[in-house]
């Protein structure tokens, strides 16, 4: 063992017959642990919203948005099999979308209205996944009437279940002698889905591409766009690229996830930061408490400094022994914030005791996500800070005259 590294246990370990010195290097210790733990938790948090929110918002919208900038897509066959050929993509769909009214006997509400394929809809939708009564299929069954599936909430709102009967009106009517009239089609609930998100539960409605054509009054084969899947969600904008120079002999508008939410992702982004430098404050708390510790700690041990350099320590050797102390202190505090915080991280993930009220946010419990990265830079911020925290102390120490210390002895 190194004579710096000799000293520092001695003095550390020796520190419970110095009580007030050891209460407060103790503290020291605690401050950076419920600091790390803290740390660990929330930000494990913000990731797990930030993750599940991204989730859910591609579960509901696709990776990519290809859209016409006529009003419609005609060739969109064509259009999708360009398309597939692009490196990444792993699905492709047509969609209609509009605002339409729903009526039922129980009230009126507002719904936005998407018309899907449902043959190839699963490549790039989740809504299959999110179904709690009825199938995705059934939207293409032929009947007298079409077919729609609904949220939850809306189902909840409106008092229908699968198998109800409910009126779509569209804004595209026929203007005749009594002025102008809405198109009004009826439609059976084929299903119920639930995203756990209430603004799409409460008013989200999907039908089948045919019916959608029919109730808006689109004349021909005619789609809104495409929505399109990637493999890797983080690396869309390299793939929308590659995608723009693909179809750029057609019409079209491409936009994707990153583009459509980036004020949304910013503020979650902008939120962590902030709780990070936060919950930072309370490491720093700790840290202040180990200059304090040591700063003590080197009036005390004045004699036993001066007797060191006497015989041959140097000025370096007695800095090395104080900020290796205070690294030490610093060191059991971030371990112990790191088994105070991952354990209880867990448990928050596994049993999910948290409850959210849904109608409020986007999720229904606690989410929680640790991330390595994040788990790296907490565990080097701590040290950091305590290390610095290290550097006073350490400096007064070897700027001791040993002959003065020893002049009165």
């Amino acid at each position: 063992m190194r004579f710096e590294s000799f000293i520092a246990l001695r003095y550390l370990f020796a520190l419970r017959k110095q009580s007030f010195i050891s209460v407060i290097s103790l503290f020291a210790v605690c401050g950076v642990a419920l600091g790390v733990g803290a740390l660990i938790v929330v930000i494990g948090v913000m990731n797990g919203f930030s993750t599940d929110l991204r989730d859910k918002i591609l579960g509901v919208n696709a990776h990519v948005l290809v859209t016409s900038l006529r009003g419609g897509i005609k060739d969109y066959d064509t259009l999708a099999n360009e398309a597939k050929k692009v490196s990444g993509v792993t699905g492709v769909t047509p969609f209609i979308y509009s605002e339409v009214m729903l009526s039922t006997r129980n009230g009126v509400k507002g719904v936005i209205l998407r018309g899907i394929d449902p043959r190839t809809s699963d490549t790039v939708l989740s809504l299959s996944k999110d179904m709690i009564s009825g199938d995705v299929r059934r939207l293409g069954d032929a009947n007298d009437f079409p077919r729609i599936i609904i949220g939850s909430e809306l189902a909840k709102r409106l008092g229908l279940i699968e198998g109800s009967e409910v009126n779509l009106l569209s804004p595209s009517g026929r203007s005749g002698a009594a002025g102008f009239t809405p198109k009004i089609r009826r439609f059976i609930v084929a299903g119920i889905f639930r995203t756990g998100m209430f603004e799409y539960d409460s008013s989200l409605g999907y039908v089948s591409i045919p019916a959608a054509r029919n109730l808006l009054g689109f004349k021909g084969d005619v789609v809104s766009g495409l929505e399109i899947s990637v493999d890797d969600v983080y690396n869309v904008d390299a793939i929308s690229k590659d995608l723009r120079k693909k179809i750029a002999s057609f019409t079209v508008y491409v936009r994707h996830w990153q583009e459509m939410n980036a004020n949304l992702f910013a503020a979650l982004e902008l939120e962590k930061t902030a709780m990070f430098i936060i919950l930072a404050m309370i490491v720093l708390v700790g840290s202040f408490s180990i200059v304090t510790s040591l700063v003590m700690l080197v009036i005390q041990k004045t004699k036993d400094i001066a007797v060191l350099m006497s015989i041959g320590a140097n000025a370096k050797s007695i800095r090395n022994i104080f900020m290796l102390q205070g690294t030490l202190i610093g060191l059991a505090g971030t371990l112990i914030g790191f088994l105070i915080g991952v354990p209880l991280s867990l448990l928050l993930k596994k049993y999910q005791f948290i409850k959210l009220p849904s109608n409020v946010y986007p999720v229904d419990y606690l989410p929680v996500r640790l991330e390595t990265w994040d788990m790296v830079a907490i565990g080097a911020a701590a040290f950091l800070l305590c290390f610095l925290a290290t550097i006073y102390p350490a400096w007064r120490a070897a700027a001791l005259n040993p002959s003065e210390a020893l002049r009165y002895e």
